[in-house]
């Protein structure tokens, strides 16, 4: 990465970055993009932020390797709890932005997509995937499945590494746009 965000992230490595959608030279997207990219950041979880929710934005974002994206109108109280759940690698879509992806996969389901790879897992793994998709945390997935927590979080794991996934966010877009989940058969 070129960038300044770029240098600034590259020399202190956080956890968590918080972008803003619109900034000059690159747009959050595209940094986003870039970050998920570089071996060297994969342990940095970034969650776009915008004053706009618009459904292209949060795909592309999402396709991108963010692990959220918030709306700005999020309260500044909510912010650690933000923080705390990216951290975890867990997904996260401001509540508006939750409505919107749904009444668009609930009115208007898009096509699924050949050779996502999902043939390359096993059934417990694609289980496991579902399940993700669906919003359970490993516990759930776990009691779910009649498996311990760490053996629900191989299988994400293993999953994550054989879609090329760079989260659980990730993993959600793929199970749906692949038509392993569909919103009224999760």
């Amino acid at each position: 990465m070129d960038t300044r965000l770029g240098k600034v992230v590259k020399q202190h490595l956080p956890d968590i970055v918080l972008i803003d959608i619109q900034m000059p030279v690159v747009d959050g997207i595209e940094a986003t993009r870039r970050i998920a990219a570089d071996p060297a950041l994969a342990q940095i979880h970034v969650v776009i932020l915008t004053n706009y929710g618009m459904d292209e934005y949060v795909l592309d974002a999402l396709r991108a390797g963010a692990a959220g994206f918030l709306v700005k109108d999020i309260v500044p109280d909510d912010l650690p709890h933000v923080v705390r759940v990216a951290a975890r690698g867990d997904a996260l879509l401001a509540p508006s932005i939750t409505r919107k992806l749904i009444n668009r996969y609930v009115t208007q389901p898009l096509p699924t997509i050949k050779n996502t790879g999902l043939d390359e897992l096993t059934s417990r793994e694609r289980e496991a995937v579902a399940l993700v998709a669906q919003g359970l945390s490993n516990d759930q997935i776990a009691d779910r499945m009649v498996i311990s927590p760490l053996t629900a979080k191989t299988h994400i794991n293993r999953a994550m590494t054989k879609l090329h996934a760079r989260d659980r966010a990730q993993l959600v877009v793929l199970a749906y746009e692949s038509g392993l989940v569909t919103p009224h058969n999760p």
